[in-house]
């Protein structure tokens, strides 16, 4: 579907609300720039349909290219089970205004059908001074037609099982997401676009640390770090397309000190993918 613009009615997600509460708010955070690198990495857009049939967005995050159909994103974010997806780089503007959302440079995006992980869980218990957590924060769209390879020509790649357990403290990663970058407090248009940032693993010896993958996230120290809308992107070993883990949550609402992503290499997480990916 082409267009350059969207234009849909807002029901706004927890992830919107947020970000619309807050006086600012970045996306990735720390020493980011913006990415002309990862194509694979799109902006997600989960909706339902009005009595009409237009679109009504429910949540935004961010989704990993692994093939021209299968999206990886988080689970979280994942409200409903239709989704679009786009890949522009951006900047992207969007406003609200009499409860509609319109989103400016969209060139195209691509519809298909979410399944989130089925040991998705919210709330879990939490242990070892840990707060409550997602468990298995991940989602899988396909896509019904394939992204162009003139659009994305390169897919993010998918580690072997166990490959996070086998890299030394303080691996550098990349982060990649969309977001806001600002945040004021009119409808005047914001803009979101895809950025990147380099940060560094913390020591996996932690609860859950079978599950999740911990990053710095201290902008103060010029470390990267997540904030509303990244949720889904991908944390990139070194300078690679290898995906290690898909962002989840931050340890506190500021979105700095530490932040968890949840690990795409554990076995049974990489078996449910190949699963799902046989839809496209």
């Amino acid at each position: 579907m082409s267009s350059k613009s969207v234009k849909i009615t807002a029901i706004l997600s927890l992830l919107i609300v947020i970000s619309l509460s807050t006086t600012t708010v970045y996306a990735i955070t720390g020493n980011s720039q913006p990415d002309n690198t990862h194509s694979f990495v799109g902006i997600v857009v989960f909706f339902n349909l009005d009595e009409s049939g237009n679109k009504i967005p429910v949540s935004i995050s961010s989704g990993i290219l692994l093939s021209p159909t299968a999206v990886l994103t988080a689970a979280h974010g994942c409200a409903t089970e239709s989704a679009l997806v786009c890949f522009d780089r951006g900047p992207l503007s969007w406003s609200l205004q009499d409860n509609q959302l319109q989103i400016e440079g969209v060139t195209s995006t691509y519809e298909g059908n979410a399944y989130p992980n089925p040991d998705y869980k919210i709330n879990v218990a939490g242990k070892k001074g840990l707060p409550e957590f997602l468990h298995r924060d991940l989602a899988l769209i396909i896509l019904k037609e394939p992204v162009p390879s003139s659009v994305v020509n390169t897919y993010a790649q998918l580690p072997s099982a166990g490959f996070v357990d086998t890299l030394p403290k303080k691996t550098d990663v990349t982060l990649v997401g969309y977001g806001l970058q600002s945040r004021s407090a009119s409808h005047t248009p914001e803009f979101i676009m895809r950025n990147y940032a380099g940060a560094k693993t913390v020591s996996g010896d932690f609860a859950w640390s079978d599950e999740f993958l911990r990053c710095s996230a201290n902008p103060g120290h010029g470390k990267g770090g997540i904030s509303f809308g990244d949720s889904g992107g991908p944390v990139l070993l070194g300078q690679t397309n290898i995906v290690l883990a898909v962002h989840s949550y931050a340890a506190n609402p500021n979105c700095a000190g530490i932040t968890y992503h949840t690990r795409i290499d554990v076995p049974e997480v990489l078996d449910w993918i190949a699963e799902v990916s046989m839809h496209d």
